[in-house]
């Protein structure tokens, strides 16, 4: 429980710091990792075009396959729709991760 709640803070700081566009490797091991991509609820986790993204990373990482060990919604991250000062439109940015091993 302990390491997913590292993976979940990491994850929470790239998504405050970085443009967090598409999926990312937020943890990266000899034998797997944590990759995290935004979606939208009303089109869910597995149908996010992010998802692909998120599998084409554990593949590069593990060619001969891998398992999941975990995977769900993580902490996202609030900004600012428009960019026009003075505009309080505050959209929430969902996230998925996945904790993953070689085979």
């Amino acid at each position: 429980m302990k390491s997913w709640s590292r993976v979940v803070a990491v994850s929470m700081l790239l998504g405050v710091y970085g443009c967090g566009e598409g999926a990312i490797m937020v943890k990266e091991v000899d034998n797997g990792g944590v990759v995290v991509y935004p979606y939208r609820a009303e089109q869910g986790n597995l149908l996010s075009s992010f998802r692909k993204e998120a599998v084409r990373l554990m593949e590069r990482k593990c060619p001969e396959g891998w398992v999941t060990v975990r995977e769900g919604e993580t902490k996202g991250r609030l900004r600012q729709a428009s960019p026009i000062a003075g505009s309080n439109d505050i959209v929430e940015e969902r996230r998925w991760g996945i904790q993953f091993q070689c085979k």
